[in-house]
Parts: C-alpha cells; structure tokens; sequence
C-alpha cells in the first residue's frame, strides 16, 4: 500500500535531500589538504624555494650582463658612453626634481659658540611645505677660500648625535664650512609621533620603510628625495661668504651615507671630491676572503631589503649598479671607504675603479681606505665608524684640499637640545607639512592629470591606454609561453565533486600548484568555471570558504584555486613585513624592472590560458574570485603603534583583488568578478605617515597613472562587486566612501547602461553570498 506524504513534507524531504550533500561537500573541502602532489617519477623543485631561486637566477644573467658591458669598454670614450646613459636611466629613476627654488628661506635660529668653531642652527626649505633642519659649523676666524664639507649622515642617528659634532667641530676648527644636515625622516624631521628630535632614532630607522613605500606610489623615491635635499645643501654651503666653490666635499657615513652621497655626487658635478662609506663593492656583512674569480662572480647588483636606497629600483634591469655610480664621479676625487676590513686585492669593483680613473688621467684622485675587524666584533679592535676611522682620512684630505690635518678628532660634544632648530615661532611661520600630507597632494594632482587625459579618450582606447602605463609599472603582464602540465594531474572523487591536484609550469623555474573542482554530474557537459585566488591561497580558501565552494559545485559550477608564485603552497612561510623574505624578493624585482604582482598576474593569466584549453569547461562562462582573508583593522584601531614595541595593527592582503582587476583589464572572456577584502584605493596610504600594505602590492607610480577605480572603469559594463573594502591602514571602507572613490566607475557603468551590473558595498550585511552571486553572473541566470 502507498503512502501519499502531503505537499509541504514532500517540499521539506526534498530540500533535505538536497541540501545534505552541499553541507557534507562543505566539510569535506574543509577538511581537504589542498597541496598538490605531483604522481610519478617527474620531480618539481621545493615550491618554497621556488620563488627565491627565480629571482636569484634574474640577479645573476643582470650580473653577467654587466659583466659582458663593461669587458667592452677600453678607452675613455667608451667608458663616457658607458657612464652616459647609465647615469640618464639614474636619473630617471628618482622620480621627477622640481625647479631648483630661487629662495631656499635660510633661517638661523640659534647660535653657539665653542674652542675655535661656532655652529648654527639653522633651516632652509627645498620643497615648498618641506623644511630641512640643520647645523652649520664654522672657524670663529673665518677666511677666503674656506673648503664647504656636507657630511651626509646614516640612517640610523640625525645630525646632532654623537660623530657628527665631532666630525662637524674638528672640521670648522680647521677652517672649514660644515654643514650637517637631518635625513627626510631623522631627527627633527622624522615622519612619526615616537620620542622626539632627540631619541627617536631607532623610529626613524624604521619608518624609511613607510616612506619609502608612500614616495614609491607617487611616482618618486626616498633616494631621490635624499638627493635633492643634498644637492640643495651644496646651495647652502655655496651662499657662504667664503666658501671655495672648488672645494665642496661629501663626507659620508655608514649605514646608508654612503649610497646617498654616492649618487648626489654622480648626478652634481659641483661636489669636487667624496667619502662613499661601504658602497659600491663587497659590503660589511660580505664573506671574506673574496673568491679568485670574483671579477665574474661578484654579485655587483646587489639584492633587494626594505632598504629602498641600497637597492634602486630598475638599477639592475638598466645597469646603474653601485660600482657604475661611485666610477661616475670620476675625475673627480674618491675615497672609495670600507668601515672594516676589506680585500683590496680582491674585489673586482676597485679594479674597475682603478681603471676608469687611469682613462681620465685621475689615478692620484682616487684612493681605497678601510678601517679593521669585522661588522660582528666589537671597537677597538672593530672599528664601527669611530674616531680612528676617520683620522686615517686626514692626510687625503690635506694632500688633495689643503685641509690642515688636525691628526687627532676633537670631541667636546654639546647637548643635543642645543642643536635643535625648530622652536614653535619657526613652525608657526613656517607652517611646515607632514610628508604624507604633502605626498597625499601630489598624488592627487597625478592623479587627476591622468584622468583628464583618459577622459579625452573613447572607452576603447582608455582601456588601452591603461593596459600600456599598467605594463610600464608591473613588468611583463603577458605570459611568455603556454603551460604545460608537469607529471599526470592527480585525480579522486570527493562526495559531490572531481579533485584535480595540477602542477602548470608556466615559465622557466616556476610553477603554480592547482586545485581544480568540479562537479561530478557536469561529467557530460561544459560547464562554468570561477577562478579564486588570495594571498593566502587555496588551502585558506577551503578552510574559510567551503560553504561557498560547495555552493558553487552544487549549482554545477567548477572552482580552480590557484596558488600563484609566493602565494600558499609556494608562499615563503617568514611573513609579510619589512624584515621579511618576501619584502626582500619584491624589491629585487623592482630591481629588475618588473614586480611579483606582475609575476602574479602572468601566471594568473596562464591559469586562465590552460583552462581554456579544456574541453570540459565553458571558457565563455568564467568569473573571477578575488579574496582576501586577513582580519580588517577596527575603526577605532590605534595606528600608531612603533616598529620597536607593542603589537602593530594588521596588514592588510589586497593581492586577490588586485589580479581580479588586472586580469579583466588584460584579459575580456570574463563574464563577473567578485572582490571581498580588496585595497578600495592607493591614494588612502597616504593618509597617514602609517601604510599597513605589503611592500609586494605596492606600485610605484601608480598615482601617476591613476587608481583602481580606473581599473574598476574598464571593466565596464561586465558586472563588478566590490564587498568590503579596506584602506591603506586596513581598515573598512564604508559605502559612502566607497561610492565616493568610485564615482567614476559608476559613471562608466552608467554610460554603459549596467548600472544594476556594479554593487558598491561595506560588507557583512548582505543576504547573498559572493558566490551566489556568481552563479547568477556566470551562468547569465
């Protein structure tokens, strides 16, 4: 006998039926290990290493081709080509000096008087709104034909502390004009709210991180910032009544002096001669004794660290290297300077050295000195930039200028307060601007430039237009060849749904691990595929996002989850910050001329490649999942938190939403693309001297070019959801902000007539989910 169930238990066993093998599916992904193993005898490199053994192998072919360019060049004409175009790219690589200001509004504000010398306190302005505190040391007695030294400090302490008055009073004792400038960042310029003018150097040494990124999103650079601030110190000293315009001297320090006076004194052939203080050759930290081939195997590019100025960005790709810069300032006088031990006979870059100058007809204009011990001991018998290694510079600077040697340093150092020039009359007529705050102008200015000359263009050649200048920042954004498969895709049944594990060899070295899903009953059909992709990569993915996987399979929608280079499986594994691997290999490939985001792309895009090779999914019904999981700072989130103590706010991990954007603009097959926990805007890292990005989704001169709302532009009329965005402190971005930022892409949607095909929203609060949305999207539902 048949037992009829009423309607409304028939529609509840139904959707029980239904829904149980979704919510099994779920758990089962999340529970899922998402690595890829490759079957079979095909062996793939460490996934880890992977990363890093790439970028090592570009810094060595940057190395040989220097090595070939300069085997070249055998006369001085050849060495003057050489140095010409290297010097140009230099240059341009600084981003772009202002008019050199006809007032530098020198103030003295204050005075002191010592054994033979006297110093000022002094300020002077080398961009308007900038301000650069200082001191200036004389002879009591002073003289015609005075030498003008510019001491250009580390980055590790400002002007007033330790060795620089030392250096400073021993100088003006022996009748010289010294100028002892604070860094952009130290000292009584320093760019965060830590200690003050007096013990904030620790701070500060931090922080040139933040700034560096900031000057990098404008289109400019901590260097070059450094450098015109020094070129306008050379003005300073040449104003004097006095000053032998012949005689201007750089004296530089350790830890950072060295690269800044290296490259003013390459670019402003006023400086007649230079200390350039471990830069150029074998560095503190080098392993000694240097190898017999070193002249072939000497990494002369360097590598990449948070240190923007120790590792210029196109420097290798465009072969101003450190040697080229410190044989640029030749004919004119060099110490070459080693703060310990050096391998003289050894190191290839002062034979390189010794070479250029015997072509100018300069030997006796260069000289190598070095102090003793190694970076690890301790002084004496370790000489950390201390008196002795200074004094053995006396009679070089005696011979070539005339300087009397004082032979043994004075030291009768005066309070630092006393050497403070800024007092609270000063900053009321001054009115000098914080760095970002002026920054954030800039950017704003650039901005609207470039949207002003894209507003000119019909949507098609925007679109254009963005893809070149975007290509121009990130590298190469096409991929250099198709994937290929390495070893047979590892494939198993989960519940619902087929796993395959697919090693995709996309370029020489590199390799994206990824997991495709897709669901048992498409096994008759094309289906719709959505690629999703986050920093954190795919393992993240199905621990945070199961339920809206299985969502996806569930509707018969295939999910790839890609682990793009450094992203999950191939991820570095020693965090995100300025310390860490991953900041170093970033700035290694600006190095280099490209970026990881652009390497992220180009294997996202050979992804994208491979799966439409498939026969088994519908390459015209593709959408894009950008992600990100790393928590959102609060609101109310103490920002200033130091580099040296306490526990500092989140950064955030926009890459997802990056490649989304990036991938639609390069790529048009795609039918949506959904972005939660994506960076709403560049121009909000600059509204603070704080950035909570990763220095890996920094992109210098972005500003220049635009924002992502411009990308969001050209995406148009496909449709776009942006969910929960963050700043560039991490925090959340309300929606009317949200619509603010992106006016113009509403715009553009508008004039498409997909105004209903954009959403705008702060996350948390809607009832559809983004993969839901999806399957509407894709599947055209």
């Amino acid at each position: 006998m048949r037992t009829c169930l009423p309607l409304i238990a028939l529609f509840t066993l139904s959707t029980i039926i239904h829904a149980q093998p979704a919510n099994t599916l779920a758990t089962q992904l999340r529970e899922l290990d998402g690595r890829v193993i490759v079957v079979g005898k095909v062996r793939t490199p460490p996934l880890a290493n992977m990363l890093a053994r790439d970028v090592a192998s570009k810094l060595r072919i940057a190395n040989r081709a220097d090595t070939q360019a300069w085997e070249n060049v055998k006369t001085s004409t050849d060495w003057e080509k050489f140095r010409d175009v290297r010097l140009q790219a230099l240059r341009a690589s600084l981003g772009e000096f202002p008019p050199v200001p006809r007032n530098l509004k020198i103030k003295v504000t204050g005075t002191h008087e010592g054994e033979g010398y006297r110093v000022d306190n002094i300020i002077y302005e080398t961009r308007p709104g900038l301000l650069v505190t200082a001191n200036l040391y004389r002879p009591l007695k002073a003289s015609t034909e005075m030498p003008g030294i510019l001491i250009c400090t580390s980055h590790q302490q400002p002007k007033h502390t330790g060795a620089r008055q030392d250096m400073a009073m021993t100088w003006a004792r022996a009748g010289c004009l010294v100028l002892v400038p604070d860094h952009l960042g130290h000292g009584e310029r320093r760019q965060h709210p830590f200690g003050t003018a007096t013990d904030s150097a620790p701070h500060d040494y931090h922080f040139r991180y933040d700034t560096g990124m900031q000057l990098a999103l404008v289109g400019e650079s901590l260097m070059g910032w450094l450098v015109w601030d020094q070129m306008r110190a050379v003005d300073v000293l040449l104003k004097e009544p006095g000053i032998d315009a012949k005689k201007i001297i750089v004296i530089s320090e350790p830890a950072g002096g060295g690269d800044v006076a290296a490259v003013t004194a390459a670019l402003d052939d006023r400086i007649a001669g230079v200390l350039v203080n471990n830069f150029g050759g074998p560095q503190p930290e080098t392993a000694y004794s240097l190898p017999r081939d070193a002249e072939q195997s000497f990494e002369f590019a360097g590598s990449g660290s948070f240190e923007s100025t120790r590792c210029l960005r196109l420097s290798a790709r465009d072969g101003f290297m450190p040697w080229m810069i410190d044989a640029a300032i030749a004919p004119r006088r060099l110490i070459y300077y080693h703060e310990f031990y050096w391998d003289q006979d050894q190191d290839p870059v002062w034979k390189r050295l010794q070479k250029v100058y015997a072509w100018r007809d300069a030997k006796n204009n260069l000289e190598g000195l070095a102090g003793k011990g190694f970076v690890v001991g301790t002084p004496p018998e370790n000489t950390h930039w201390i008196a002795i290694n200074r004094e053995i510079a006396y009679p070089l600077l005696e011979r070539w200028f005339g300087i009397p040697n004082p032979k043994k340093e004075y030291s009768k150092q005066r309070p630092a307060e006393e050497l403070l020039s800024l007092n609270p009359e000063i900053i009321k007529e001054y009115r000098p601007q914080p760095l970002n705050a002026l920054l954030s102008q800039l950017g704003e200015e650039r901005t609207k430039l470039a949207r002003d000359k894209l507003k000119l263009l019909d949507p098609a050649k925007q679109k254009e237009t963005l893809q070149q200048e975007w290509a121009k920042l990130l590298g190469d954004v096409v991929p250099p060849a198709d994937p290929k498969i390495i070893g047979a895709p590892d494939i198993h049944q989960l519940g619902t749904a087929t796993v395959e594990r697919i090693h995709l060899s996309v370029e020489p070295g590199i390799v994206v691990p990824v997991l495709l899903l897709k669901p048992v009953q498409a096994k008759e059909k094309r289906v719709a595929i959505v690629i999703a992709v986050a920093q954190e990569g795919k393992q993240e993915f199905l621990k945070q996002r199961a339920e809206q996987i299985a969502e996806l399979l569930a509707a018969g929608i295939a999910v790839a989850l890609p682990d793009v280079r450094g992203t999950g499986e191939t991820s570095l594994g020693d965090g995100r910050g300025r310390v860490s691997a991953a900041t170093n290999l970033s700035a290694s490939e600006f190095m280099l001329g490209q970026s990881l985001l652009g390497g992220r792309l180009r294997d996202l895009r050979s992804v994208m490649r491979y799966l439409r090779t498939r026969t088994d999914l519908d390459a015209q019904k593709l959408g894009l999942w950008g992600e990100s999981f790393a928590p959102a700072n609060a609101a109310d989130r103490e920002l200033k938190v130091p580099y040296t103590g306490g526990e500092r706010p989140s950064s955030a991990e926009p890459l997802g939403g990056l490649l989304a954007l990036l991938a639609s603009l390069y790529e048009n097959d795609m039918r949506a693309i959904y972005i939660h926990g994506g960076l709403s805007d560049y121009q909000s890292a600059l509204q603070s001297q704080f950035v909570y990005l990763p220095h890996d989704t920094i992109v210098p001169g972005i500003l220049k070019i635009g924002d992502l709302s411009d990308l969001a532009n050209a995406h148009a009329p496909r449709p776009l959801w942006l969910d929960g965005m963050v700043d560039g402190h991490n925090r959340q971005v309300s929606e009317e902000i949200l619509a603010t930022r992106y006016e113009t892409t509403r715009a553009a949607f508008a004039a498409r007539k997909a105004t209903g095909r954009l959403r705008l929203t702060a996350g948390g609060g809607e009832k559809e989910s983004g993969a839901r949305w999806l399957i509407g999207q894709v599947e055209d539902r």
